[in-house]
């Protein structure tokens, strides 16, 4: 297996040693941030004259070269992603390609790749939430005045709305989006030239690469450097968010696909059949989902466990922060996308949905605050409300099926005009305060979100 080391070493690795330690598949993920990394090296080192300019030139011609070839062009019987890249470097320009390791070390190298690479999917990530940002505002708007339970504890609580229901979600990731954008800035700092742990005794230019890199600017501290991988936990830690709150999407979804609701099919696209029962239609993508949101978790913690107990510097330990980031960050990738397909191909069953609310008691609150807004303390009101809904039960009706007659068997001091707030979509259109269902509430809030979603990346988390 092909090398950066070996000089001191009297014998060679044992084989399960050089498996075990491979990293070269892995890497091949940020084959090109590598060679992009090496191009603004190479050229710094001929610009500050510690390497001749037409060393310099060659560099980076072979390097330019490396990238027209891609990946395949890499040898894979190498340790890593930075000794195949300088092996084929090698078999390009010859010697001099051993040039290009002056006054950097892997250390600062594979730290300077990843940030590169997880820079580029954080941009991706941040255009997938708005991919479905604008899926949840774009069905919001259609269904802004499609009434529905709404529940706490699983329970019926209050009627709104199915889109205020689903302009929950889009203000979630609005602050997922910012979480983006907060963990890319804070990923967008250059590590290279710190070399292996104390920086380097060349006059390099850490600022000149940093900005042909796109970096804001290069780290100040050498350790740090090398040492940090809060940056690959950020990431991690977004990912995991995002499943989370994708997961709740998901589980709401399974549920609301099922007979027992009905308030929803999902299309042929994004669901599956059975074996053995030819009639069913299963939500299998919203479980997995579900599922694999445990794997972002885990991949966090995975990181985060091993960083615990790691003294700075460098730290072989670290070579395992890809694998689980790189699985986090195309599982929420394809997760996002799912989650926008199965939204937007869905036939959302508005009917049902309207009948779930009829004798559920979802408007008693509307009751209690009318007597509240006559005079009445809010907790008498509460109880009296209480009083008529068992009532109401005992009788085998709902609130709404009230009249003038029954309301004063049940409670003659409670006013007939009161019946008029008992049904549940006047009362979710009703609901104005700010953040609420109503008509103008919602008018206010689809309005503002059209604004953010029209702005670039997510500046704003409300």
């Amino acid at each position: 297996m092909r090398k950066l080391w070996g000089g001191a070493f009297s014998e060679g690795s044992d084989e399960l040693v050089e498996r075990f330690g491979q990293s070269i598949e892995t890497d091949l993920r940020f084959w090109e941030e590598d060679v992009l990394g090496s191009i603004a090296h190479a050229t710094m080192l001929g610009r500050t004259g510690i390497v001749s300019e037409a060393d310099s030139a060659l560099l980076a011609d072979g390097l330019g070269r490396i990238l027209r070839e891609g990946p395949d062009g890499l040898p894979r019987d190498a340790e890593d992603v930075h000794t195949a890249v300088e092996a084929r470097l090698s078999e390009l320009v010859g010697e001099v390609a051993g040039k290009l390791h002056t006054a950097r070390s892997r250390n600062d190298q594979v730290a300077t790749d990843a940030r590169l690479y997880l820079r580029k999917r954080y941009d991706e990530l941040a255009a997938d939430v708005k991919a479905l940002q604008r899926v949840l505002l774009d069905l919001a708007r259609t269904h802004r005045e499609a009434t529905m339970p709404g529940y706490t504890h699983q329970q019926r609580a209050q009627p709104y709305t199915l889109g205020f229901h689903l302009m929950a979600s889009f203000w979630a990731f609005q602050r997922h989006g910012n979480r983006l954008d907060h963990a890319r800035a804070l990923a967008n700092y250059s590590p290279l030239g710190a070399a292996a742990v104390a920086g380097t005794g060349f006059p390099i230019d850490r600022v000149a690469t940093a900005e042909a890199l796109g970096f804001a600017g290069p780290m100040p501290n050498a350790l740090d450097a090398t040492s940090d991988r809060s940056w690959a936990l950020d990431g991690l830690h977004v990912c995991a968010l995002i499943m989370l709150e994708l997961s709740r999407m998901c589980q709401e979804l399974v549920l609301w696909s099922g007979n027992e609701f009905g308030f929803v099919s999902l299309s042929d696209r994004v669901t599956t059949g059975s074996s053995i029962m030819p009639q069913k239609r299963n939500p299998d993508m919203a479980e997995l989902i579900r599922g694999r949101a445990a794997r972002a978790v885990g991949n966090y913690v995975t990181l985060a466990t091993t960083m615990k107990g790691l003294p700075l510097g460098y730290n072989r330990d670290t070579q395992d922060d890809k694998p689980c980031l790189f699985e986090s960050l195309d599982l929420t990738r394809d997760s996002m996308r799912l989650t926008a397909l199965m939204l937007e191909t869905a036939t959302w069953r508005t009917d049902a949905m309207r009948r779930a609310t009829k004798r559920d008691f979802s408007t008693a609150t509307d009751l209690a605050d009318f007597l509240a807004a006559q005079g009445t303390p809010f907790r008498t009101a509460h109880e009296t409300v209480g009083k008529i809904a068992r009532a109401c039960r005992e009788r085998g009706i709902g609130l709404e099926d009230l009249n003038v007659a029954t309301l004063r068997e049940i409670d003659p001091t409670v006013p007939e005009e009161a019946l008029s707030v008992l049904r549940p979509t006047q009362s979710a259109l009703s609901r104005n305060s700010q953040g609420g269902p109503g008509r103008r509430a919602m008018a206010a809030q689809i309005k503002r979100a059209r604004a953010l979603l029209a702005r670039k990346g997510f500046r704003d988390p409300v």
